[in-house]
């Protein structure tokens, strides 16, 4: 290997921990407020590309499907919950959420020809469609065992996301879809080309993580996630609704896996499950900051994209295997330094 080799590496494994460190800080996200592994992060992934493909191919995405029938069954069950509870006064904004909206991101998809619109349009249509299914899959999944035990909340989260796996086969199918770069052209960096996509990929991850730093440390949204991160019951007693946050961090991290697949369908070619190894290299990173600290999240996806980059060229066959190899001296370190206390 020589110098020119490495730092093609160096430039791919960035890229790819650029990724990773979305996703990381997304299940760091979850797990913190509402202690749920959130194993089906993947899904938003392929589900965001693939939808962005199928408007610029001018078909209409299986996700406006998704959308609908998830508003429905969200519907029913908010239906139930106000006639058990003999308190109606959330349904008409229920309504909305859950079936207007919907049917008009079905109808704008259904009738409206995308093709001919900026790239900037695809992409806003394309989240709008997919990242609502975030606090759908919470208020279906999770909230109603959202007090059960983490192994529960772990069961739950891998049967959503063979769910979820299965829904994307049948929406969208088998076959892989790719989109055209942000930019085309590259240039030169000390003898190494660099695309206009691996700037983008780069750039849109840190502005994206400043933006949830911003979000974390000056909303008061934000601020209630940290308070329902550090304690639950606390500010449960400050009147945080739990339900409300964990809404909103499966809604954000919605919105970072759909981004995330957006950013990465002009590099790789994306399949309704590709999402799934992608997501599990993420939780890597999260496993590294103990599932607790985004900026050591950020650290430990550069970590990975690099490890996986230089064991692509050395040993391509292993590269999974290297990569995820690496979270058992992680986790026998922090066995071994972190103190054990029994669950409740």
């Amino acid at each position: 290997m020589d110098l020119q080799i490495a730092l093609f590496l160096i430039q791919d494994g960035v890229v790819n921990g650029a990724i990773y460190a979305l996703l990381g800080m997304a299940l760091v996200l979850a797990f913190t407020v509402t202690r749920v592994v959130f194993i089906p992060q993947g899904e938003f992934v392929a589900w965001g590309a693939l939808t962005l493909a199928a408007l610029q191919a001018g078909k209409l995405p299986g996700t406006v499907w998704l959308l609908v029938i998830g508003g429905c069954a969200v519907m029913v069950v908010e239906l139930w919950s106000a006639w058990r509870q003999g308190d109606w006064r959330h349904i008409p904004r229920a309504a909305g959420w859950n079936l207007l909206y919907p049917a008009v991101i079905f109808a704008v998809a259904r009738f409206v020809d995308f093709q001919d619109f900026p790239l900037a349009v695809q992409i806003v249509f394309a989240l709008l469609a997919v990242v609502p299914m975030g606090p759908m899959v919470w208020r279906l999944a999770f909230q109603p065992v959202a007090e059960s035990s983490v192994l529960v909340l772990l069961i739950v989260s891998v049967a959503v996301h063979v769910a979820m796996v299965g829904l994307g086969l049948l929406f969208f199918g088998a076959e892989g879809s790719r989109t055209p770069p942000f930019s085309e052209g590259s240039f030169e960096l000390g003898g190494i080309p660099i695309s206009a996509q691996t700037l983008w990929v780069v750039g849109c991850s840190i502005v994206l993580i400043f933006a949830l730093t911003v979000v974390f440390g000056r909303t008061l949204y934000g601020k209630a996630l940290r308070a329902t991160a550090v304690n639950r019951v606390g500010a449960r007693l400050m009147g945080i609704p739990t339900s409300l946050a964990g809404k909103l961090s499966f809604t954000l991290c919605a919105l970072i896996g759909a981004f995330s697949g957006i950013l990465i369908a002009p590099i790789t070619t994306i399949y309704y499950d590709t999402g799934f190894l992608i997501g599990l290299k993420g939780f890597v990173a999260a496993i590294i900051a103990g599932l607790a600290s985004y900026p050591l999240a950020a650290a430990g996806a550069v970590l990975v994209g690099l490890l996986e980059a230089f064991s692509s060229f050395a040993a391509s066959a292993y590269k999974e295997v290297i990569v995820f190899t690496l979270i058992i001296p992680v986790l026998i370190w922090r066995s071994l330094a972190s103190r054990h206390v029994e669950e409740e």
